[in-house]
Order: structure tokens, then C-alpha cells, then sequence
């Protein structure tokens, strides 16, 4: 399995994917020139956030979106994994942690100022909640709380 950020020219990839895991998700219907327009001001703006994407038999197994949340408590900056999606064919392959082992080994790389991972999970997604205790990450010490403009 290959691990690497994503490149522009595959942007579509990324659309579809988070297209289908919305509505897997929360069965909601992405508008398509929504999440088209925020996906390209990723690749075309790198202080918003870089993907990756895992590649498993030439094809694009799954992706990420890393962003950045500075912490003054740790003097460091602390990556956000968000919009994971594996696609069902590669699920259970180990997509997922190969993305995750990858951003930890940028997180351990001493030539930066990386000092976490965090990311969001629906409480109720209790295989998802599984996956990311195996791998290490505690859902125990914070909670989170939003506020979206509708």
C-alpha cells in the first residue's frame, strides 16, 4: 500500500468520496458544487489543509484531509484528520491505519513542530470509535461540542 498527499488531478476522487460517505454516514446529499469548490480550495490553498490518499492495487483505496490547529499549550501544531473514506471493495484491508500510520510518522518526524493527531467521530459509530482505540487514540478526555451556521 502506498501512502502520499493527494495530487489536484485527482480531486474527484476526493468529491466522490466524501459524497458517498455522507450520505453512508448521516444520509445527507452533498451539493455537489459545494463540496466541489471546497475540495479544489484545498489543492489550491495548502494553509487550509492537505489530502492523502492510500493506493491498494493501482486504484485510490481511501483519503484524508489533515488541517492544523495551533496549540500554545504544547508549542506545536496539532493535525485534524477529517473527511476519512475507504471505499467499500478495500475495507478491512488496513487502509485506514496505513493513512493513520503515515500522519503519526510526520507527527514523530523530529524536523517539525507536529505535536498531535486529533479528529472527530460520531459517538454512535462505535466500529469507527474500535478502530481508533486499536490504533492508539483516546476517546475519553475530551468531548466536542459545535455550533454550525445553517
Amino acid at each position: 500500500m502506498n501512502v502520499r498527499r493527494a495530487r489536484a488531478e485527482e480531486a474527484q476522487h476526493i468529491i466522490d468520496f466524501q459524497i458517498d460517505m455522507a450520505r453512508e454516514t448521516e444520509d445527507v446529499t452533498l451539493d455537489k458544487n459545494i463540496i466541489t469548490s471546497g475540495v479544489q480550495a484545498v489543492f489550491e490553498d495548502k494553509s487550509k489543509g492537505w489530502y492523502f490518499v492510500a493506493e491498494l492495487d493501482g486504484k485510490i483505496a481511501g483519503s484524508l484531509l489533515i488541517t492544523f490547529e495551533w496549540s500554545d499549550w504544547r508549542n506545536g501544531m496539532i493535525l485534524w484528520i477529517q473527511s476519512v473514506f475507504v471505499s467499500k471493495e478495500f475495507r478491512g484491508k488496513g487502509v485506514y491505519s496505513a493513512l493513520y500510520g503515515h500522519i503519526q510518522d510526520m507527527v514523530n518526524s523530529s524536523d517539525n513542530n507536529y505535536c498531535g493527531i486529533r479528529l472527530y467521530v460520531d459517538k454512535t459509530n462505535t466500529h469507527a470509535l474500535k478502530v481508533y482505540e486499536k490504533l492508539g487514540m483516546d476517546s475519553q478526555h475530551y468531548g466536542m461540542c459545535e455550533w454550525i451556521k445553517s
